[in-house]
């Protein structure tokens, strides 16, 4: 009879179970390949659309946002894809890495947001999720190194 990772007996649902997930999760990881490829192909075309559209290798204010928030979407898709491989490795959620990617994509947000069009409720939101984000992570970070 097999054991699990506290020595409890492990019956072959439980086994099952677990690999179904584990196949789930190594597909998921080779779709978010296929999405951070097609993420890096779309910022390299959108960098060349507005960098030729006229005036010629100009960028506004609104273009490199609209760059900026592209880059970060793929690099939240590399960070997503992080968490997946330390789960398949460890069998365990990273907590720490999980709250640096919501706080990637909450910086993601805040940095394309126009702030002409949003209500001061809605920046108000925006700003209560960031620091709660940011105090969730520091405890998180701080015990951790506590241990």
């Amino acid at each position: 009879m097999h054991k699990d990772e506290f020595g409890n007996p492990d019956d072959l649902q439980v086994r099952i179970i677990k690999k179904i997930v584990h196949a789930a999760v190594r597909i998921l990881a080779a779709m978010m390949v296929v999405v951070i490829i097609l993420g890096v192909i779309d910022v390299a075309y959108l960098l060349h659309q507005k960098a030729m559209a006229p005036p010629r290798f100009i960028l506004t204010i609104n273009d490199i946002l609209a760059t900026f928030g592209a880059f970060i979407a793929v690099l939240i898709a590399i960070e997503i894809l992080v968490n997946i491989l330390l789960y398949l490795r460890d069998d365990v959620i990273h907590v720490k890495i999980v709250m640096a990617t919501a706080l990637m994509a909450i910086a993601r947000k805040v940095i394309i947001l126009d702030y002409d069009t949003m209500t001061p409720m809605y920046l108000f939101a925006t700003a209560a999720v960031v620091l709660a984000m940011s105090a969730g992570y520091y405890m998180v970070v701080k015990i951790s190194e506590d241990r």
